[in-house]
């Protein structure tokens, strides 16, 4: 008897051949479509709507069932409200992580397994090892594409069950075999907008949340350079969007170094990057996957999902680390997540609460 998956469809060109993938791999495949935000684009159109009609046209495609399902709710006590709060307290915050944990590897997965599914599968670029009742999250074959980084918190039981069909497949061979077998989404755009908001004026969306509160934009030096627009728009390192030009000549560029939430300033700097590098940085709410770590111990981590990843030492204290870094790190931001690798594995992470400079 075959058994049977829940492949969570987005209406994207990854989660469409994963769904063929298992096909073909002799899997009773069925399509399920999360609706997490309730609201119109700026367009006045609805994308989660042409999202859903995508995951039609593919699931009509490989003649698999399909469904939708509405966590819209759930997504807003368990993800939205915490985004928020991390942006009214000066930090910024990365919402695709808490969604894996708090959506697609929770509500999701038990309503699938619900609907009698043997497995659930995404269409994230990863891999897992299933062995002992361990259960580990490798790296992608496409380095370039692994996205173990957003799922450094979902916890080792939520990963029971899963399989992840892309962990093996370059993206490029990806899109060749939608437009071989004509998916209707192989040629549509990688999504780069918020986890189920989608892409939009960011800084008009936030404003229909957070009213902004001007103030004063001064260098380290105490000069008084601009004015910016709302603290939470901006993000360490940034470097476009400041309206300096021209302040101290053309030579060098201006960039963000630090933020004052109690007194509503922003730090800049011209030319001279040191102020925004650090030397190590205080996790917590560490999550480990399939591992158990030492007291002390040496991998490497990633500050960000771009980054390559750089040789560090962890301390643990609690459920909380120093994180040393080999090297000093540039721009490692309170708010976004801490995600340690060794050769193989996503050993897990925690969210920056404090850089040390």
């Amino acid at each position: 008897m075959k058994q049977t998956v829940v492949v969570g469809m987005s209406g994207g060109v990854d989660s469409s051949v994963a769904a063929y993938l298992l096909k073909q791999q002799g899997y009773n495949v069925i399509g399920l479509f999360m609706l997490n935000w309730e609201e119109t684009g700026e367009n006045g159109a609805c994308s989660a709507e042409n999202d859903f009609a995508d995951v039609r046209r593919v699931c009509s495609a490989l003649d698999i069932p399909y469904y939708s399902v509405n966590f819209a709710a759930q997504y807003q006590e368990r993800v939205f409200k915490h985004f928020l709060d991390e942006y009214r307290a000066g930090r910024t915050p990365n919402p695709d992580v808490l969604c894996n944990r708090e959506i697609k590897f929770g509500p999701f997965r038990e309503y699938a397994l619900s609907m009698g599914a043997d497995f659930i599968a995404t269409g994230h670029y990863c891999g897992i090892d299933h062995a002992d009742g361990s259960h580990r999250l490798k790296k992608a074959f496409d380095a370039g594409k692994d996205q173990t980084y957003f799922l450094n918190q979902v916890r080792e039981e939520q990963l029971a069950n899963v399989l992840f069909p892309l962990a093996d497949v370059p993206k490029p061979e990806v899109r060749k075999i939608a437009e071989d077998i004509g998916l209707a989404t192989a040629k549509k755009k990688d999504s780069t907008g918020i986890c189920f908001i989608g892409e939009r004026n960011f800084r008009k969306f936030l404003q229909g949340y957070l009213p902004a509160q001007p103030g004063k934009i001064i260098t380290l030096d105490g000069e008084t350079v601009g004015e910016h627009v709302g603290l939470m728009y901006y993000t360490l390192g940034q470097r476009k969007g400041l309206d300096l030009g021209g302040k101290r000549g053309e030579e060098g560029r201006w960039f963000v170094v630090k933020k004052d939430l109690k007194n509503n300033i922003l730090y800049v700097s011209h030319g001279d990057e040191a102020p925004l590098y650090s030397k190590s940085c205080k996790v917590s709410g560490l999550n480990w996957i399939g591992f158990s770590p030492e007291k002390e111990f040496e991998c490497t981590a990633k500050f960000r999902y771009r980054q390559p990843e750089q040789a560090v030492k962890v301390k643990l204290v609690g459920n909380s680390a120093l994180v040393e870094f080999a090297q000093p790190q540039r721009a490692v931001t309170e708010g976004q997540y801490a995600v340690f690798y060794n050769e193989t594995y996503c050993l897990g992470g925690g969210v920056i609460e404090e850089v040390i400079k």
